[in-house]
C-alpha cells in the first residue's frame, strides 16, 4: 500500500446532495419492486439500476453476502443523495450455481434496463456474457472466477480473478514447501488452477504440483485427503481450493491417521477465511499456520473501515454480510468503482454506453489502498494469453497465527510476471 494516498470513501454530502435529498424526502413516493430496492434519492438526475447476482441456497459454493452487501451500499449512498443526484437501484438474482439460471439473471438484467451488473459471482462465464454482450451492458467487478470475465471487451475486473491468487498461491508456497498436492473441484473452472500454481511454483524452482481433483459437491473426501497426504510428502504442503467444500475437505483431512510427516496446510481467501478458522478451533484447529493468498489487505486493515461503517449502519444486521469475506469485499470495491464511474459522467442520463465509454477512455478508481489505482484502458491491460483484461494483478501473503488471519509479509506482491 506504500504509494497509494488513501482517502475516506463517506465523503460529506455536497450541497447538490443535500438539495436532491431535501426535493426527495418533500415530495417523492417510494414503491418497492419484486427484487429491487427503492433508495431514498431522487431529483438531479435519473435513476440508475444495476444488478449483482450470486449462488444462493445451494449444495455447492454460496455466494449471499455479496448481493446484501450491494443493497446495504445503494442504502448508504441513496441516503446521502445517491451518486450526483441519481438514485441507486440494485435488482438482485439468485444464479443458483447454473448456466441457465445465470443467463437468466443477465437477460433479466437486459429487460429492466440495467446499465450495469456489479461485483457478482458466477461460475458459467459463457453463459451469462453472451446475454450481456448482446445488450451491450458492462460487468464490473466480478469475483473473477471465469475466463470470459478476463476475456469480454465488456468485463471490468477489480481483481486477478483465480488466475493471480492461485499463482501466488503457488509463489507463497515455493518457499517453504518439499512438494504441493493441490485438491481442486472437477469442473471446467477449475481445469485451470493446476497450471496457474504451477507457474508460481516455477518461479520459486518448484516442481508442478500434484493435481487431485475433487467433486465439488461432496460431504466427505476422506479419499483424497490420503492422496495428498502421500502426494505432498514430509516437508510438503496441501493446499485445497474447493469454495465451500474446502472446510469438508480440511475435516476429514484432519481425521487421518496421525502419522510423522511435517505438512503445512494451505489454500486462498474465499476457500479459507477468519469465520471458518473460528468455527474449527482458532489456534487450536487445523488451521494454525495455514498459508492463505488473497486478493485484498486482511480484514482487520483499516482501510476497510469505509466498508464496515457501512454495514454496521446499513446493513440492518443482516448475517450474509461477512466483512472478511472476499465477496462482500469485491462487491464493496466493485460498487467504490461504478461510483467513480458515474461521477466521471456529467449527465442527468446514464447509459449502459456511457459507462462504457467512461471505462474504456481511462476513468481512474482509488479504493483507499484496498487494490491499486484501478483503470481499463487497453494500456492498463496485462494482456497475457487467457486473461487479457487482468488490470490488477496484485495477491496478499496471509498466515494464521494465534488463531487470526494476518499479513506474512507487507504490501501487495505483484504476479503479473508469474502469469506472463
Amino acid at each position: 500500500m506504500t504509494g497509494w494516498r488513501r482517502f475516506s470513501l463517506l465523503r460529506p454530502v455536497t450541497g447538490r446532495a443535500i438539495r436532491v435529498l431535501c426535493s426527495a424526502v418533500a415530495g417523492a413516493t417510494l414503491v418497492t419492486g419484486c427484487g429491487i430496492l427503492p433508495g431514498a434519492a431522487g431529483g438531479g438526475g435519473d435513476p440508475v439500476t444495476v444488478m449483482t447476482w450470486a449462488p444462493i441456497g445451494t449444495n455447492a459454493t454460496n455466494m449471499a453476502g455479496m448481493p446484501a452487501m450491494a443493497k446495504a451500499y445503494a442504502r448508504w449512498v441513496n441516503a446521502s443523495g445517491g451518486i450526483n443526484g441519481h438514485e441507486l437501484r440494485v435488482l438482485t438474482c439468485n444464479e443458483r450455481n447454473d448456466g441457465g439460471a445465470a443467463a437468466d439473471c443477465a437477460r433479466r438484467a437486459a429487460k429492466e434496463n440495467a446499465v450495469a451488473v456489479v461485483g457478482s459471482y458466477s461460475q458459467h462465464g459463457r453463459e451469462f456474457m453472451a446475454p450481456l454482450e448482446a445488450a451491450s451492458i458492462p460487468f464490473l467487478g466480478g469475483y473473477g472466477i471465469t475466463e470470459e470475465e478476463f476475456n469480454s471487451f465488456l468485463s471490468y475486473p477489480v481483481n486477478g480473478g483465480q488466475a493471480t491468487l492461485m499463482a501466488g498461491n503457488g509463489r507463497q508456497l515455493s518457499r517453504d514447501c518439499d512438494g504441493t498436492a493441490l485438491v481442486r473441484p472437477d469442473t471446467i473452472s477449475g481445469d485451470d488452477l493446476p497450471d496457474l500454481i504451477g507457474s508460481g511454483l516455477a518461479k520459486g524452482r518448484r516442481a508442478p504440483a500434484a493435481d487431485l481433483r475433487a467433486a465439488e459437491d461432496a460431504t466427505d473426501y476422506t479419499r483424497v485427503a490420503e492422496r495428498a497426504r502421500e502426494r505432498a510428502g514430509d516437508g510438503g504442503c496441501v493446499t485445497a481450493v474447493l469454495g465451500e467444500r474446502t472446510e469438508t475437505f480440511f475435516d476429514s483431512y484432519r481425521r487421518l491417521p496421525e502419522d510423522a510427516r511435517d505438512i503445512r496446510i494451505s489454500s486462498v481467501l474465499g476457500s479459507v477465511g477468519q469465520s471458518l478458522i473460528n468455527r474449527t478451533g482458532g489456534k487450536d484447529g487445523p488451521f494454525e499456520g495455514a498459508y492463505l493468498t488473497g486478493w485484498y489487505p486482511v480484514a482487520s486493515d483499516p482501510a476497510w473501515q469505509p466498508m464496515r461503517k457501512v454495514i454496521d449502519t446499513y446493513a440492518f444486521g443482516d448475517d450474509a454480510i461477512d466483512p472478511a469475506d472476499p465477496g462482500v469485499q469485491t462487491t464493496w470495491i466493485a460498487y467504490t468503482a461504478l461510483r467513480a464511474v458515474i461521477e466521471s459522467i456529467d449527465d442527468d442520463e446514464i447509459t449502459a454506453g456511457k459507462l462504457v465509454n467512461a471505462l474504456d477512455h481511462g476513468v481512474s478508481v482509488d479504493t483507499g489502498g484496498l487494490t491499486p489505482r484501478l483503470r481499463w484502458r487497453y494500456e492498463d491491460m496485462l494482456g497475457v494469453p487467457g486473461f487479457p483484461r487482468i488490470v490488477n494483478a496484485d495477491v496478499t501473503f496471509q498466515v494464521v497465527r494465534e488463531g487470526r488471519l494476518v499479513a506474512q509479509r507487507r504490501g501487495f506482491v505483484n504476479v503479473s510476471g508469474t502469469l506472463g
